[in-house]
Formats: C-alpha cells, sequence, structure tokens
C-alpha cells in the first residue's frame, strides 16, 4: 500500500488545508513521541504526523499500539491551548466525539463510546475496541500544547490481544479511501477543538453522552491494587468525570489510570 500523499490529502482538506502541516512517516517509534519532539522546537499547531508504521506506538496505561498502513490509521495532531490544561478536562471525551462524528459522516454505523478514550463497535451486545485516544499535554510560555494520538484499526488486528477488538470494514460496506479518511477525520477533530476552546466539554457531552456504550448500565471500575468499585453507570458530568451509582452516594471518577468493564 502506498503512503499517504500529503499533496492529495491537502485536496481532500478543501477550505481547511491551511489549518494542517501533515508530515507522512513510512516508519517512526511513536506519532506522538515525534510531534511531541517537534513541539518543544517550535512546531506550529495544526502540525500533523501520519505513521505508517510504529515501532513503539503507546496507549493509555502503557500499553503498546503497533501499526501498518494496511490494517490501521495511525496519527497524532498537535494543537494548542491559551491558558493551563486545567480548562482541558474531558478533552479526551471530546475527541472521541469527534472521531465517532467522522466515522459516521462516512457511512460507519455501531459506533459507540467509552469513558474515557475509546471508541468501540457495537456487535449484537457486545463491543469491540475500534479505535484508541492518548492525548499529552506540555505547558510552556505560549499556554498548553497537546498532542492527541489516534490509532484507527481498518480491519481486524490478528493475534491474540487482551481485548475483543473491531475493524472499520466490519462498520460499513466499502472502506474509504485513506485520504478521504483521514481528511474527514482531521476536519472533524478541528471542528471539535474550536468549540472546545471556546465552550468547553459541556458544549458536546450530550453528543459524548448520546454514543456511550454502557449508559445505564452495571459496571466495575479496576483500579491495580484495589477492590473493584461497581455501580450504574450515569454518564459523565461537564467536567468528563465518570459518574458511578453505588447505590448508596453518586461517585465522580476523574482518573483515567482505570480499567472500565461491564459488570454481571
Amino acid at each position: 500500500m502506498t503512503l499517504i500523499d500529503p499533496v492529495l490529502l491537502k485536496s481532500r482538506l478543501g477550505a481547511m488545508a491551511g489549518r494542517f502541516d501533515v508530515d507522512v512517516l513510512a516508519e517512526c517509534d511513536s506519532s506522538n513521541s515525534e510531534l511531541l519532539r517537534r513541539a518543544e522546537q517550535g512546531a506550529p499547531a495544526g502540525s500533523v504526523i501520519v505513521a505508517e508504521q510504529q515501532t513503539a506506538g503507546r496507549g493509555r496505561r502503557g500499553r503498546q499500539w503497533l501499526s501498518a498502513p494496511a490494517t490501521s490509521l495511525t496519527f497524532s495532531l498537535l494543537w494548542r491551548f491559551d491558558g493551563s490544561a486545567a480548562k482541558l478536562s474531558g478533552l479526551s471525551l471530546a475527541i472521541g466525539a469527534g472521531l465517532a462524528r467522522a466515522l459516521e459522516q462516512l457511512g460507519a454505523q455501531g459506533i459507540c463510546l467509552k469513558w474515557p478514550n475509546d471508541v468501540l463497535l457495537r456487535n449484537g451486545d457486545d463491543y469491540a475496541k475500534l479505535a484508541g485516544i492518548l492525548i499529552e499535554l506540555a505547558s510552556d510560555r505560549r499556554g498548553t500544547q497537546v498532542v492527541i494520538g489516534i490509532g484507527l484499526n481498518l480491519h481486524p488486528p490478528a493475534g491474540d490481544l487482551p481485548q475483543p477488538t473491531a475493524g472499520l470494514s466490519q462498520a460499513m460496506g466499502t472502506l474509504p479511501e485513506r485520504h478521504t479518511l483521514l481528511a474527514a477525520i482531521l476536519i472533524a477533530l478541528a471542528e471539535i477543538l474550536e468549540i472546545v476552546t471556546v465552550n468547553g466539554f459541556f458544549a458536546v457531552k450530550n453528543e459524548w453522552q448520546a454514543r456511550h456504550a454502557w449508559q445505564g448500565q452495571a459496571v466495575q471500575l479496576l483500579a491495580d491494587a484495589e477492590t473493584p468499585l461497581i455501580g450504574r453507570c450515569l454518564g459523565v458530568d461537564a467536567d468528563g468525570a465518570l459518574l458511578l451509582d453505588t447505590g448508596t452516594s453518586i461517585e465522580r471518577i476523574f482518573s483515567g489510570d482505570v480499567s472500565l468493564r461491564r459488570h454481571g
């Protein structure tokens, strides 16, 4: 499969082409790591690294995320915000909503979201992971720089994996051409980021919650060396915190360093 062509991608971006500076790498350790290095050297907002193959891709909680052009689309986007990172609560959820919006506009069905940063594909009563989001923040005199890493499975990954996984090919009759797919995602992310910059996560909360896989269902939260917390999932609040009805109280969960699973 040929590499993403930045010139062809620009034509797909249309009027939004000027918002992005795209570089395509045949191979790198991690698109997030590479973009973080470039951000430190002054890369502008809207910089995008597309990694056709990752050798040390990173997911949430230190998990590995490998990629290959025939089976996945992996890229990172740099955005800058004025002010502190404290204003960016719920950002990973907003990015998930933007990604889901783009996929649905292209014809994908069964797209759901899982707190705090997974995109799932519904299969009957079950769900499988379709995409992951990794957001990394850094602050400097210019404000807060955000590197948003996205790994999207185009086809179901092979091998023995720790959780059910899916590919976009299972959500639609025909996969869109990769330039069209990436352009649609970048445009949707820019729209979401502009909304969050002005109004915060609250402005897209309902959009996220409408796709919430386990809304109203019994779930358990697992953290390392701690007793599982069990309750009914009520969705999220205006800050992106998970709301869990334990039967005795409503718990607000902020830390993403937990594993959320269906209970029972």
